[in-house]
């Protein structure tokens, strides 16, 4: 299978749990040496509706794109010390500004922070100085629970050619996820990172899992065990918990982004992501019928609404005409992808199991080619527009 020659394989079987939970009491469950905080204790830690909302009040139109360097396949080409490109990033936040742009989404990992914090440090100060340059603040994303399950460090594969985001790679993989001894060390960077910049102006907010319960159907769903919801469950209810702990002046959240958002949905995972945020972030993929359909879901929480992953023109999610009704409703909009390039978003989902032979009429995301000129000009009219540019 194409997949499977990427990355180095590991031997964990599917039915195999490594290391159940260990539950001390009725209400007391204890993985990697913490105890994990149950949603009532996480839901009293949160920002009252009062705070959320005055710190939303002076932000204007939250908008922007998910970021990744053209020259970048995956967030450890970004970030890795050989492939950490300046230059680039310099060059395409630029022209993000230009149109009116003000936030940008990234991605951060947790081996590369493993492997040597104070270099990655230095990395992500280098990029919030470019980024404050161009008065673009950042949202970081620290763990993401889609694609490859296991991350490597070290030079990263050549993307498949047409196919779909072909080497984006989960954090902090499931080597780490699945290891209750690496939970100190888990815990060391969402504070370590936190504790750099919880006061830092740069950072807009944190946004601590991507997609946490997404199955990665058919790309690696026969890579990852059974139980990985269980275990992922567990480290987005202890992240949120540390994230606390760092006292930040910037909101937490996790975005929701499949099943029933409503306040009757009993899945846990929606459960845990809304009712554990300050504000709401959320992914749809919808044309303008459906996306309205579920900011109606959302609108009884009664707090900052912002979309963090939005924009697949072929199957109807358009800049065009969902940019406009979350700008006049002050949703914040942040759209996948900004420049194309080695993540190769122009294709489709449906490329991994056909493959492009050139490039699409119509891309799926982004909005630049790799020498700033736009894929649709009336995207970037509107974005000036949008942003009185």
């Amino acid at each position: 299978m194409i997949l499977i020659g990427l990355f180095s394989c590991h031997s964990l079987k599917r039915d195999q749990d490594p290391a159940p939970l260990i539950q001390t009491s009725a209400s007391r469950q204890v993985w990697g040496g913490f105890e994990i905080p149950d949603l009532e204790a996480l839901k009293g830690l949160k920002w009252s509706e009062q705070d959320a909302f005055r710190w939303y009040k002076d932000k204007g139109w939250i908008n922007g794109a998910n970021f990744l360097p053209s020259t970048a396949g995956n967030m450890l080409e970004m970030w890795n010390a050989e492939t950490f490109d300046p230059d680039t990033i310099r060059r395409e936040l630029g022209w993000a500004s230009e149109l009116g742009m003000n936030t940008m989404r990234v991605f951060l990992p947790y081996i590369l922070w493993k492997e040597d914090s104070l270099a990655l440090i230095s990395r992500i100060n280098l990029y919030l100085d470019i980024a404050a340059k161009q008065n673009i603040k950042t949202v970081f994303v620290l763990f993401d629970s889609v694609w490859h399950p296991y991350p490597e460090t070290g030079k990263q594969p050549e993307p498949l050619p047409g196919i779909h985001n072909s080497i984006w790679v989960q954090s902090p993989g499931l080597q780490f996820v699945m290891d209750p001894e690496e939970y100190s060390s888990l815990k060391d960077y969402v504070q370590g990172i936190m504790g750099h910049y919880s006061q830092d102006e740069r950072v807009l907010f944190w946004d601590l899992m991507n997609e946490p319960d997404n199955g990665n159907i058919p790309r690696y769903n026969k890579m990852q065990p059974q139980f990985k919801n269980q275990y992922i469950y567990r480290l987005l209810s202890l992240t949120f918990l540390w994230a606390r702990e760092s006292h930040p002046d910037q909101p937490l959240t996790a975005g929701v982004w499949t099943d029933d958002w409503s306040r009757e949905s009993s899945m846990p995972f929606v459960r845990l992501q809304l009712d554990a945020s300050d504000i709401i972030s959320f992914h749809v993929y919808d044309d303008l019928k459906g996306s309205k359909n579920r900011v109606d879901q959302l609108l009884p929480y009664n707090r900052p609404l912002i979309c963090t992953e939005y924009m697949a023109r072929t199957i109807g999610s358009t800049l065009i005409d969902i940019a406009p009704y979350f700008q006049k409703n002050h949703i914040g909009a942040i759209h996948w992808g900004l420049v194309s390039g080695r993540s190769q978003t122009i294709y489709p989902w449906d490329s991994w199991q056909n493959p492009f032979t050139e490039e699409p009429a119509v891309w799926f995301h982004d909005i630049l080619r790799p020498d700033g000129t736009p894929f649709d000009l009336r995207e970037s009219k509107l974005f000036q527009k949008l942003n009185q540019k």
